[in-house]
C-alpha cells in the first residue's frame, strides 16, 4: 500500500534533509506535500535511503504518476538511466551516473563534449560567459531559464571562439527579441560547432553541483540519434578533470598584437580616449576583451603578449606596467612557466595588476599557493567586501581554484574577501608595486562597483613612474 508523502518525508529526516538528498529546494518538497505525490525519478535515491519499496512510493491516486515513471517511459531532464524518453535528442551524463535527457540544440557532436560540469548564475550576458576562455574545460549550466531570447552579435563576443564546451539550459531557445541581434543562439553554436541541451531540470542540477560539488559531465547530441550510454559513462569518468591541466596554453594568442578600442557605449559605439598614455603589457592567459577595453579607457596603451612570453620578451617591450590576464585551468600547471616570468618582472621593478588567474599567478610568484574550491564561484551576483574601506561590490567571477590566503607571505595582504564563503578576493603586496582581484571588474555587474581598479593600476605606474 503506497505510504503518505509525510511519512516518507519523515523517514527521511525533515523537508530539509530530503531537499538535500534528492537534489531540490525545500519549495519542491512542499510542492510534493501539496500533490500528494513524488516525481518517480527521484524514488531509486528515496528507496535506497529508506527502505521502502517503489510500490511505497507510488501516489495512491494513480493519475498523479508522472510521465518519468520506470513503468510509464520517461520524460526529458529525466535522471533514469533505464529508457530514453520520447522527443529526447540529447544526454548528458555526469561522472556520479546521473542522466539527463533533453532536446538538443547548436552543433551536434559526432563524439561527446567532455568537460567539469558547472553552473553560472547570471541572468544576461550568455553571450559573454560562452566566449569567456576562462570557461575553458567545462560544460555550463545556466541557472536563469530563458536562455538565447536576445539572440547574439558580434560586439559581445569576449573572444574569437566559444572557450565552453557545452551548454545546459532549462527552456528551449526560442527566435531572438532584440534590435542588437544578428544571429540566433542556435546558429551561432552551429557555425562554432558547441553544443547544447535544452529541457533539463537546471535548478536540481545546479543544486547537485552546489551540495556535491565539481564533476565530469559529457554532452552527446548526435545526428543519428543512437546513444551508447555505457560507453558516455566509461568516457565521463575517464576525463582526468581540470585540477593539473594548463589550459592557457590552449587559448592564448599566438603572437603579440596591439588593442587601442575602448570601451562600447551607446551611441558612439567605443568611448573616445585621450591624455597621455602609459605603456602596459598584457600577458594572456585567456584574456576578455573588455579588460583590454577598460585598460585603454584607464589611460593605458596595450600590448597583448601569448601567456608563454619570458620576462626578457615582456621587458624588451619597455612597458610602465604589466597586466596579468583571467584564464583557464589550474593556476599550479600555469604557473610552471608564468611564475618564472612574473617574479622577474617584480624584481625588475614593474608596477603589475592580475585579474582571476593572473590574481592566482601573482600569488604564486609572491609565495602563496592555491586550491581547486568545491563548486566554484561563477556568476554576476557575487558579494565581495574590499577590507580597507569596508564598502561590498557586487561582482562577477568565474573561477574553480582559489588563493590560499594563509599560505601568502608576510610582505604581502588581504585586500578583499567573499563574503559567501569567505575566501580570497584580492591582495596586495607590501614589498612590490603589485596587487590583484580573483573577480572580473570589466564585467560590471554592480555596474561600475569595480572599475577603480583599472584606475588604481594606472595611478600606481604615474607613482612609481614619479619616483624615477
Amino acid at each position: 500500500m503506497p505510504m503518505s508523502i509525510d511519512t516518507i518525508i519523515a523517514r527521511l529526516g525533515g523537508p530539509e534533509a530530503t531537499a538535500r538528498l534528492t537534489g531540490v529546494g525545500t519549495e519542491a518538497i512542499r510542492k510534493w506535500r501539496q500533490a500528494q505525490a513524488i516525481p518517480s525519478r527521484h524514488w531509486p535515491v528515496i528507496a535506497q535511503a529508506t527502505g521502502l519499496s517503489l510500490a511505497d512510493l507510488q501516489p495512491a491516486d494513480p493519475t498523479l504518476q508522472d510521465k518519468s515513471s520506470p513503468t510509464g517511459g520517461s520524460t526529458t531532464g529525466s535522471s533514469m538511466p533505464d529508457a530514453r524518453p520520447d522527443g529526447a535528442t540529447a544526454a548528458l551524463v555526469l561522472a556520479d551516473g546521473t542522466i539527463l535527457w533533453g532536446k538538443g540544440f547548436g552543433a551536434f557532436t559526432q563524439q561527446p563534449s567532455i568537460g567539469e560540469i558547472c553552473f553560472s548564475t547570471g541572468m544576461t550576458g550568455y553571450q559573454e560567459t560562452l566566449t569567456d576562455p576562462s570557461f575553458a574545460g567545462q560544460i555550463i549550466t545556466f541557472t536563469f531559464p530563458h536562455i538565447g531570447n536576445v539572440g547574439t552579435n558580434a560586439e559581445d563576443d569576449e573572444a574569437d571562439q566559444v572557450a565552453a564546451r557545452g551548454l545546459v539550459v532549462k527552456e528551449d531557445v526560442t527566435e531572438p527579441a532584440n534590435w542588437r541581434s544578428t544571429a540566433s543562439l542556435d546558429a551561432w553554436l552551429k557555425k562554432r560547432n558547441v553544443p547544447g541541451i535544452a529541457g533539463v531540470d537546471t535548478r536540481s542540477l545546479t543544486l547537485k553541483i552546489r551540495d556535491k560539488g565539481a564533476q565530469s559531465a559529457a554532452l552527446f547530441y548526435p545526428e543519428n540519434g543512437k546513444f551508447d550510454l555505457d560507453a558516455l559513462q566509461a568516457a565521463t569518468k575517464a576525463w582526468p578533470g581540470l585540477e593539473g591541466m594548463d589550459l592557457a596554453k590552449e587559448v592564448t594568442c599566438k603572437a603579440p598584437y596591439t588593442w587601442d578600442k575602448s570601451v562600447w557605449e551607446w551611441p558612439a559605439g567605443t568611448r573616445a580616449v585621450s591624455g597621455k598614455r602609459r605603456k602596459v603589457v598584457a600577458v594572456d592567459y585567456g584574456a576578455k576583451r573588455n579588460i583590454l577595453r577598460c585598460l585603454v579607457a584607464a589611460g593605458c596603451d596595450v600590448t597583448v603578449v601569448p601567456a608563454t612570453s619570458s620576462a626578457k620578451e615582456i621587458l624588451d617591450l619597455k612597458p610602465e606596467g604589466v597586466f596579468l590576464s583571467n584564464g583557464p585551468g589550474d593556476p599550479a600547471a600555469t604557473a610552471s612557466y608564468a611564475v618564472p616570468a612574473i617574479k622577474d618582472v617584480l624584481d625588475a621593478g614593474i608596477p603589475l595588476f592580475g585579474i582571476c588567474l593572473g590574481h592566482q599567478l601573482l600569488a604564486q610568484a609572491l609565495g602563496g599557493k592555491t586550491y581547486k574550491l568545491a563548486r566554484g564561484h561563477r556568476g554576476a551576483n557575487q558579494p565581495v567586501k574590499d577590507l580597507s574601506t569596508g564598502r561590498v561590490e557586487i561582482t562577477s567571477q568565474n573561477h574553480g581554484f582559489a588563493v590560499d590566503a594563509d599560505s601568502l607571505p608576510a610582505d604581502a595582504h588581504v585586500t578583499h574577501v567573499s563574503l559567501f564563503d569567505g575566501s580570497n578576493e584580492g591582495l596586495a603586496s607590501d614589498r612590490y608595486a603589485a596587487f590583484s582581484v580573483q573577480y572580473h571588474p570589466e564585467a560590471s555587474p554592480g555596474p561600475s562597483d569595480s572599475y577603480y581598479l583599472f584606475e588604481r593600476f594606472v595611478a600606481l605606474i604615474d607613482a612609481h613612474a614619479s619616483k624615477n
